[in-house]
Formats: C-alpha cells, sequence, structure tokens
C-alpha cells in the first residue's frame, strides 16, 4: 500500500521556477516531462558541453534498477531508504523491489516540493507493500532519520538498503556530506547496504570544470570527486563485487546503448553491506 494519509505538500510557497533545479534537469536528460522552461535551458547548455549527459543519465538509472533487484535478491533485503528521490521515472525504485520481493517497503526522501507531490501522485506500493515520502534535506539527516513517516514504514532494527544515486556531488564538501552519510549509516543495523552513484572528472576533467560552472552559475551547488574520494563513503563497509565502478561495468547485463564510453558516463557506482 502507498502511505494511507500522506499529508498535504504545502511548501509550493517554496517552489521557484526561475532558477533551474537539479532534478527537474536530470528529468529534461531522460527525456522526461515534469521540468520549466529555465530547468531546460540549463540542461541544453550542460547537453552542449557534454553531449553525453543522456546516456550518463539512462546509465545511471539502469545501475539503480539492477543494484535494486540483486538487493531485493540475491541480498534478500525487504526494506529502502531512497534519499534524493528526483522526479518519478518508470520503473522507480519501488517497483523494481517490489517486482521481485512484493512486500517490499520504500521510503523516498527528498526537499523538492515538486518531486513530492509527483510522487505522491504517481507511486503507489503493491498491495503486500508500503512506499512513504517523506519531505527533508539529506544534509539534514536527523530529520530523516527521526522522521515520524519513515519511522512507521522501516523496522530499523532490520536490515535497510540507504540508495543515495546522483545525489552526492550536489553536496560540497563544505556541506559534509561524509558526516552525513555516516550518521545515516550509523542509524541502520548490521547487514544493511550503501548504495550510491556519483559524477566524476576522472575521464574529462576539464569538461566537468565547464559542466560545474554551468550549475553554479544557475545557483545549484556541486562538487564532482575521484574514485578514491568516492570510496571514502564507503569506508568501514564491505563492497559488492566488482566494487567502486564505473555503472555501465558494474556487473552489466545485455548490450551497451550506443555511445556508453567511459568519458561520456562519468560516473562511479556501487554497492555495500554493512559489517
Amino acid at each position: 500500500m502507498t502511505d494511507p494519509d500522506p499529508p498535504p505538500v504545502d511548501t509550493f510557497d517554496d517552489l521557484d521556477t526561475t532558477r533551474p533545479h537539479a532534478a527537474r534537469m536530470y528529468d529534461y536528460f531522460l527525456r522526461g516531462k515534469d521540468y520549466y522552461e529555465v530547468d531546460r535551458k540549463a540542461a541544453a547548455r550542460v547537453e552542449a558541453i557534454a553531449p553525453g549527459a543522456r546516456t550518463a543519465a539512462a546509465t545511471n538509472r539502469r545501475f539503480m534498477h539492477r543494484a535494486t533487484r540483486w538487493l531485493a535478491g540475491e541480498a534478500g533485503v525487504r526494506q529502502f531508504l531512497d534519499i534524493g528521490t528526483g522526479i518519478p521515472t518508470s520503473p522507480n525504485l519501488h517497483q523494481v523491489a517490489q517486482e521481485t520481493a512484493p512486500d517490499a517497503r520504500v521510503v523516498y526522501v527528498d526537499n523538492d516540493p515538486v518531486v513530492l507531490r509527483h510522487a505522491e501522485a504517481l507511486m503507489h506500493s503493491t498491495p503486500e507493500g508500503r512506499t512513504a515520502f517523506v519531505h527533508a534535506d539529506f544534509r539534514d539527516p536527523r530529520s530523516i532519520i527521526e522522521s515520524p513517516r519513515l519511522r512507521d514504514t522501516l523496522d530499523l532494527t532490520r536490515p535497510v538498503a540507504l540508495s543515495l544515486n546522483a545525489l552526492l556531488h550536489f553536496v560540497p564538501d563544505d556541506e559534509r556530506p561524509y558526516d552525513s552519510v555516516r550518521f545515516l549509516l550509523d542509524a541502520l543495523p548490521s547487514g544493511s547496504y550503501l548504495g550510491l552513484s556519483h559524477c566524476t572528472p576522472d575521464f574529462d576533467p576539464e569538461m566537468w570544470v565547464k559542466i560545474l560552472g554551468v550549475y553554479h552559475g544557475s545557483g545549484i551547488p556541486g562538487q564532482v570527486r575521484s574514485r578514491d574520494e568516492i570510496l571514502r563513503f564507503f569506508d568501514g563497509l564491505d563492497l559488492v563485487e566488482p566494487g567502486v565502478e564505473v555503472p555501465h561495468r558494474w556487473r552489466p547485463e545485455g548490450e551497451l546503448p550506443e555511445g556508453t564510453t567511459d568519458g561520456a558516463v562519468s560516473l562511479y557506482a556501487g554497492l555495500a553491506r554493512k559489517p
């Protein structure tokens, strides 16, 4: 079931459609329809610098699908916490998980009111499972963990898969992303997992200087990180094979779409278990 009594999202007063938003730009890259003209223009500027931007977005999405299927199948995880949900794009995480495990429970977290409105309207759980939505910010992890809606949906004495896909490169070091990840992991029991994907300048640093210029010029914070810097998020965890890898080589399935190269994708992805 979906959250049976979702409170109204009364934060549309906070919605600023005069400036681009990262989630809506990502929706543009995924060929969605839930973005504004200001988002389209900013995304088009990124695409002019990085013609593989849509390939990267799609590759990241496919990584999320494979990682979630592995978690629900081989790892037997039945609880998922997805932070930085983004605008719904079918199949969404709960649909992938509940295809394998219909009783899976999923809590989505995002700080964008547009995302929350779309999520509450479109994300319906199986009858056996449950989905809930929390309006909160990754940079305030305590507000996530202590959310009554999260506590009503997930049992934090049992393993949880924490998903931070395509989120952390929007959290610069001065906003202490490593501390936030550690706080969230400390709240989860042994047997929980961390899965994430993250943009990297390792393959084309000059391109990323230009891309970050577009985001920063639009008022969107961002910091890309090397593989070693991304590995730090997994400190103390046991990486699942093949470790931190470009997402199109993380347990790939089928042929790669045309144009899929390390430079075009410019992401690392990984999944790890808390001992």
